[in-house]
Parts: structure tokens; sequence; C-alpha cells
């Protein structure tokens, strides 16, 4: 992987603020869920369970694949013994649960008292049989996203690199399948579902290439598609549905990210599994799909094929929102490290951006969707944005009053006060959420995005023209 970020003119600044987002323990969220024979233990102290509470619901019912290891008053003053407590509670996951794998997250407070998770774990792991993999997900050193980051890079390592042995067919099952094959005789073989493995002849003989990045299902069959269209194989993603199916990694495999937060997950597989990158723009809008797809193709040796077509077809598809937003401002104040893919495609829309707050700026795993941002504002004949780095929320108000853009796209902590001054808002949360990666996903993204400016057209239309109370001067 390439870097990039030195032949920008983009204007970057660092106000060294403080992380303003949610903690990166919520990936707990989507990762368990992911990974369903995974199960996630928070190691950490009762706040760091009312968050998990809050931020996930109490699910009474569903009796979820993640709990709380909660440190006390004797964990952290070293009366208890560490090492037979977490035994102690995996042992009793391995026998309620039988999970294929225990992921241990760490907070703030095992970095604090210092905590060895990493020397604890593969001691525990041999004795309990089950693996334990350790990722620390805490708020001091990462932002919101950066949790999924520290999982997949922890089962980055424990990605097999040869393929397992094929077990042997018992005479039974052999019996079952040949008398199967006898029946269908004479059959027409039924098409084959869009989810399912194509036939061989359908792809190119390239290097095998990996993708990772927690997404749902669903966007993971249509990348998978977008891509058998070219002729290009996904071997594999990281993360798997199951943990027993991690995908196989050998030295000079292709790895392909989908989210721009995973730039430790990516030089975990550089470092440690000697894969190649491929620095490409992700795939968040018609154009950044594009442009995800004909890098790895260049990457494979393999021509395009149909690209054109497919995103003109999609912007055509969207006309109807991109009107509602073309020539409107944009303020992206900083939460989820989808701050850059998201400002590239609304420019592209036809939207101006007067700058985008990040939390943290991996300006090499970035390289190629900065490119394409300043590409897309030369294109687009619109002023290219300023990018500050862990902004200071303070000094950003201050720039949105004065700016006064139509959307500012926030954490939940500022969308409230911000809409009290009259200023339309967007949780940054939701598109974290939200199916956002593909072709298809192109208009989920656009509803997120006009949604509070077409609530607020709907209510003038109805006399509501001011939705704050105005004070009586004293």
């Amino acid at each position: 992987m390439t870097t990039t970020a030195n032949t920008l003119s983009l204007d970057f600044d660092c106000d060294t603020g403080n992380y303003h987002t949610f903690c990166p323990i919520s990936c707990v969220a989507w990762l368990y869920q992911k990974i369903e024979d995974s199960f996630f233990l928070v190691i950490g102290t009762k706040t760091c369970g009312y968050f998990l509470q809050n931020a996930m619901g109490v699910m009474i019912f569903a009796e979820p694949r993640y709990a709380m290891a909660e440190l006390e008053e004797g964990d952290i003053s070293a009366k208890l013994n560490d090492y037979e407590e977490l035994k102690r509670l995996c042992l009793q996951i391995k026998r309620d649960r039988n999970p294929s794998v225990i992921v241990w997250i760490g907070t703030c407070t095992t970095e604090i008292i210092k905590t060895d998770l990493e020397g604890i774990a593969p001691v525990l792991e041999d004795e309990i049989g089950v693996p334990i993999v350790v990722a620390r997900a805490n708020g001091l050193d990462y932002a919101f996203t950066q949790g999924e980051d520290t999982v997949l890079a922890a089962m980055a390592q424990r990605c097999p690199t040869e393929e397992p042995a094929a077990p042997a067919i018992e005479p039974e099952k052999q019996e079952r399948n040949g008398l199967g094959k006898l029946l269908s005789l004479g059959r027409k073989t039924e098409a084959a579902a869009p989810d399912e493995t194509p036939a061989a002849d359908e792809y190119y003989d390239h290097t095998p290439l990996i993708l990772f990045g927690s997404v749902p299902n669903p966007v993971v069959t249509q990348l998978n598609l977008e891509l058998k269209k070219q002729g290009v194989k996904v071997s594999g993603w990281l993360p798997e549905n199951r943990y027993t199916e991690l995908p196989v990694i050998k030295e000079g495999y292709f790895a392909s990210g989908v989210n721009p937060f995973l730039s430790r997950t990516a030089s975990t597989l550089m470092r440690r599994k000697k894969a190649k990158v491929i620095g490409a723009p992700f795939p968040i809008g018609p154009d950044g799909t594009r442009a995800w797809v004909e890098k790895i193709c260049s990457v494979l040796g393999i021509e395009p094929q149909g690209l054109d077509e497919r995103e003109a077809k999609i912007w055509e598809s969207v006309e109807d929102y991109v009107s509602l937003i073309r020539g409107k401002s944009v303020y992206f104040m900083g939460d989820n490290l989808l701050e850059i893919a998201m400002a590239r495609f609304l420019i592209r829309c036809g939207m101006t951006v007067p700058e985008i707050g990040i939390p943290y700026m991996d300006k090499r795993f970035q390289g190629a969707e900065l490119l394409l941002l300043e590409r897309t504002c030369e294109e687009m004949g619109v002023p290219k944005p300023k990018i500050t780095e862990k902004p200071d929320n303070y000094n950003q108000i201050q720039r949105i009053l004065e700016i006064e853009p139509d959307l500012v796209i926030t954490g939940m902590a500022h969308a409230n006060p911000l809409e009290a001054r009259g200023i339309n808002t967007k949780w940054s949360v939701e598109f974290t959420f939200a199916q956002i990666h593909g072709f298809g996903n192109t208009r989920d993204i656009l509803e997120l995005v006009t949604r509070p400016l077409r609530r607020n057209s709907n209510l003038k239309d109805l006399g509501w023209d001011k939705l704050v109370k105005e004070e009586a001067s004293v």
C-alpha cells in the first residue's frame, strides 16, 4: 500500500482536542451479531455496563452473546487474582453458551491499572480449550468505530495460512450422495441463488483477494456480486459469519478494506500476514464504489466492464434526492471516521463542505480516498474543505455559527444544542449502523442526509417557520 498523502493540496489542521465520540466498546453491538459463534466479554467498570445497556438496549429475552466483567475495588487494588476471576467467568461462558471464540474487550480501566490481558489470555485459552482474542478497544486511545479495528486486527493474526484438510466422507454419507445423484438424473439444474458461490469458470485466474470490514450480509452479497461481474472472486471476508470460517491469508494475497477506520487491521495484514493491501477509495456512494472496483481490477490486471453505465444509472435513480441538496452546504463535526468518504460523496451530489472534522486520520490508509476527494472538488468546481483532526468542539461551534451551514452531521451530544440555534443536524451514528456501501445503498445514504431538510420543508408548508421558542428579553 503506497502513501499518497504527500501529493495532496488539501488543507490539514489538528486541534488536539479530546475524542468527542461514542465509546469504542460499542463495536460489540454489531460484531456479536456479525460473528454468530462468538461471545464478547467487556472487562470494565459499572460505567461501561451502563453505557452498553443504553447503547444496545436491555435485551431481556434475546440473551445476547456479550457480557460485562465488572472490575471492583478488589480488582483495582490488586487484592483479587485477575487470572482466577477471568477463568471463572470464561468457564461459565463455555458451559452456558459454548462459543467458538471468546473476545475480551479491554476498556479505559484495564489500561489504567495495567491488567495484563495479553499475558493471561494464552494460558487461560490452553486451560479451558476455547480461543480467546484480546482487543484493547479503550476510549483513551481510540475513537468510536476504531473498536472494530482493534477486534479485526486481533482476529487477523488468527487467520490460517493453509487450507484445512478436507474431512473424510463417511461411507453412509457417500451412499446417500450417490442415491441423490441417481434420483436427480434428468432434472434441470436450478439457477444458482445470488449469494451462492458461482462456477469457477466465471472468474479470471488471479491472486486471491480478501475483503475486510464488518458489514451486514446483504452488503457482503452486493459487493461480492459487483466484483463477480468483473470476473473477480472474493476468497473470503474478515470477519466471516463464524469464527471457525476465518479466511486463509497467505503471503502475497491481496486485501482490500471497505471501511476507512480499519488502518490497524490493514497494518496487521501487511506486517504479520505479509498480505498486499490495495490502497483504494471506499465503496460508499456510486463514485466511491466505482473507484473501488476499478482499483481492485487494475491491481489484478483485469479490464473493468460496464461501470460507466452502472454509475450513471444509479445517479439517475436518485436525482429526486440529489436535487434537494444540490447547492447546499454540510459541515462534519467528526465522530465515526466515515467523514472523508461521506464528504466526497456529498460533494459529488452538488453540496459544498467548508470543513471536515475527523477524530483520527491515517493519511496512508485513506490516501486514495483523499485523492478522490481532491479530484471531486476540482471536477465539481467547489472549494476544497479544510480537514481538522481531533477537533476542539468549542472552536467548531464558533465556526459553525459563523459559517451557518445548511446541515451539520454531528455526534448526538451536540445535535440538540445546534438545533436550538436553528441549525439542521443529523446524527453521524446513524451512518455507522445503516447500510451505506455499494451501488445499491446510495438511496439509503441520501434518505438519511435529506431527512432533516425534508422535515423542515414540510413544517414550513404547515406554517411552522420557527421551531425554537424565543425567550422574552429581561
